[in-house]
């Protein structure tokens, strides 16, 4: 006769726990980034359309994101924004980008503290580099950005559409206020 035992030894449950976690996982498809980035004509100013917001972002106003490609190949990056309103408190970011894949240039880490390097990548750019959408793998987090502080509604309902067949919560995306 078969017994079954009343408790679990402890590695076995958490063996157990962390294949339940990791095994939703592995449905997702890496998300695929551009062929290619000229890294020097992508450098400049990007205003932030609209984002599935970090925790920093939300109710962020005139947020815009600037690179510089420094001489070691690394990326000089600024984030600012103001805090609540037009009038909010100026916040800045400095993170340094780090170009993973150098044959498309589009996978980046991101290092906001040292030695973690957050998932970023050019998932969208248009042929006259005014338009680009940055995602993540995890699907949590995405950045609509363009070289102008405004989009025409029917161009920002098709990027929101392209972010949303990437995998997307498109009920999650906040535009972000810009007023130059």
């Amino acid at each position: 006769m078969c017994r079954i035992r009343k408790h679990f030894p402890l590695p076995a449950l958490v063996l157990a726990l962390l294949a339940m976690l990791l095994g939703g996982c592995g449905g997702m498809k890496p998300l695929a980034t551009v062929p290619y980035v000229d890294l020097p004509r992508f450098m400049g100013d990007w205003y932030v359309i609209a984002v599935i917001p970090t925790f920093l972002e939300k109710g962020a106003h005139n947020a815009v994101e600037s690179y510089v490609l420094d001489d070691d190949g690394t990326i000089a990056t600024t984030f600012t924004y103001r805090e609540g309103s037009f009038d909010g408190e100026r916040k800045e970011y400095n993170p340094r980008g780090f170009v993973l894949n150098t044959d498309t240039n589009a996978e980046w880490g991101m290092r906001f503290i040292w030695p973690i390097k957050a998932d970023y990548r050019i998932v969208y750019l248009d042929e006259a580099y005014t338009t680009t959408i940055i995602g993540r793998n995890k699907r949590d987090y995405v950045w609509l950005m363009a070289r102008a502080p405004a989009l025409s509604e029917e161009r920002y309902r098709e990027l929101a559409q392209l972010i949303g067949d990437m995998g997307y919560d498109t009920s999650l995306l906040v535009k972000v206020p810009q007023q130059w």
